[in-house]
């Protein structure tokens, strides 16, 4: 027997539209996310930095004058905590960022991290 009809196999148009939306909206949240990544990448940098301080005070200033330089404006120099572990200063920080999704839907990012 012959077989005149072949199998149609590929995505439907509806199949793309709803394949391509995903991926749109993954694109549209990922470029949200990113600039949030490197500023805490930037936020870490300038803690190792501030840890060379000898007083919380000057911590705090080493830290608002990188923060400055990097533009960072999710936290600044009073909201660090600074400890000393074993004669050496050790710089904490958390902090949260919020992306609007849709409608009354937010992403929330929550940061933390320590000097070395």
């Amino acid at each position: 027997m012959v077989q005149f009809k072949s199998r149609q196999r590929g995505l439907s148009f509806l199949g793309l539209l709803f394949v391509g939306g995903l991926l749109a909206v993954a694109g549209v949240i990922t470029a949200q996310i990113v600039p949030t990544a490197i500023e805490y990448q930037a936020v870490l940098k300038a803690a190792n930095k501030a840890s060379e301080g000898n007083s919380v005070a000057e911590v705090r200033s080493i830290f608002d004058k990188a923060a400055a330089v990097d533009n960072i404006s999710s936290l600044g120099g009073k909201d660090l905590e600074v400890t000393k572990e074993n004669d050496k200063i050790v710089v904490s920080f958390a902090y949260q960022r919020e992306i609007h999704l849709a409608g009354p839907g937010y992403l929330t990012l929550k940061y933390a991290g320590r000097s070395r």
